[in-house]
């Protein structure tokens, strides 16, 4: 008897067992297929503001080499001197290209003295033979080519005596426009001559009144940026201050190593404010591409290989390549073989298999 209640109370442990475990399995439900968000594609842009780093260039730069070998007389200029254009800047000395003009001029003066003779002989000798007889036709063409010949090495002792005075006018140097000495690299006394490029230049002057306020902007953009577009700056070195101004040019091509092209911004600087080396964040604003598609940007999947994004054809998932354009915090522009109207799942991941039903 024992033994049986022993077994009966076997049996309804097991029958307890079992019937937790059948509605534990029962509990468990399957997970719901994952949901997917579409959208439909519409053509628009994003204008967005881009900021980029620049550095303020003089206007106009120059360095001041010699033309002709000479000792430096004087210098009238010395760094950080206010000049205007043709200003005296420093005087050279040469006595040899004095002598050289001294030279010159007196080969000219020969020269067109006998010149001057052959000229009266000949006009004498062409009253003469007015009357028949006087004088031979050979006798009046030598005595003219004689005179022509003499006033072609009068002109050509002039060519040399003005090449001469040309000379001597390098010794004297003038600034070349309105602008600053913010090199001076000379002193009197000193042997200079034209630089082999390795020398250093006697004077170098920058125009500071007006400067470049150049910028190089990446290739994604430059196609978005015109003449003329409005930009703001800030200078780093006057903090809390904003400027404005406007694309004044830009170089029409893209730098090899950085795959951008430069473009400046012309900055009027009567009062020093700005100073050349100057560095300053732009601030741009891209027009936006006309053939683009803005989307959120979860809905691109990037891999190693190739961005994409997952459009639904007729409940079938589909991958089309992309390459992506302007962005914000949460949209991109993007470009592939899209049109207007296709679905595409904003919320894709590389779980998605090419081919795959979406409901």
């Amino acid at each position: 008897m024992k033994h049986i209640f022993q077994i009966g109370l076997v049996i309804v442990a097991v029958t307890m067992l079992f019937s937790c475990g059948q509605s534990e399995v029962k509990t468990k439900k399957t997970p719901p297929p994952q949901a997917y968000n579409t959208v439909a594609l519409e053509p628009r842009q994003i204008s967005s503001s881009i900021q980029l780093p620049g550095v303020m260039q003089p206007f106009q730069f120059v360095q001041i080499f010699p033309k002709v070998n000479g000792f430096v007389k004087s210098v009238s200029v010395d760094r950080g001197s206010v000049v205007r254009k043709g200003s005296l800047l420093l005087q050279l000395e040469a006595p040899e290209i004095q002598e050289h003009v001294a030279a010159a001029k007196l080969k000219y003066t020969e020269a067109y003295s006998k010149y001057m003779v052959s000229k009266d002989h000949y006009q004498r000798m062409l009253e003469t033979s007015k009357t028949p007889g006087t004088i031979s036709s050979y006798d009046l063409n030598a005595a003219l080519s004689k005179m022509e010949g003499d006033s072609a090495t009068a002109k050509g002792e002039w060519a040399n005596y003005k090449a001469q005075q040309e000379m001597q006018n390098y010794l004297t140097v003038t600034a070349p426009f309105d602008g600053v000495i913010t090199e001076r690299n000379v002193h009197p006394g000193a042997l200079v001559g034209p630089g082999s490029g390795e020398n250093k230049a006697m004077l170098v002057l920058q125009q500071q009144n007006k400067l470049r306020l150049v910028m190089n902007v990446p290739e994604q953009y430059s196609a978005q940026i015109n003449d003329k577009d409005e930009v703001r700056f800030k200078v780093n070195a006057i903090p809390g201050k904003d400027f404005k101004g406007k694309v004044s040019r830009s170089s029409g091509n893209l730098n090899d190593n950085f795959r951008s092209e430069t473009m400046e911004i012309d900055i009027s600087n009567p009062e020093n404010v700005f100073k050349p080396g100057m560095y300053a964040e732009v601030f741009l604003k891209p027009t936006g591409n006309v053939s683009a598609y803005v989307v959120p940007r979860s809905a691109i999947v990037t891999t190693t290989e190739k961005k994409y994004v997952v459009v639904v054809d007729n409940g079938i998932a589909k991958w089309i390549d992309v390459s992506e354009g302007n962005q914000t915090n949460d949209s991109t522009e993007i470009f592939g073989n899209l049109h207007t109207g296709d679905k595409i799942i904003t919320n894709a991941s590389y779980q998605i298999k090419q081919g795959e039903q979406i409901k």
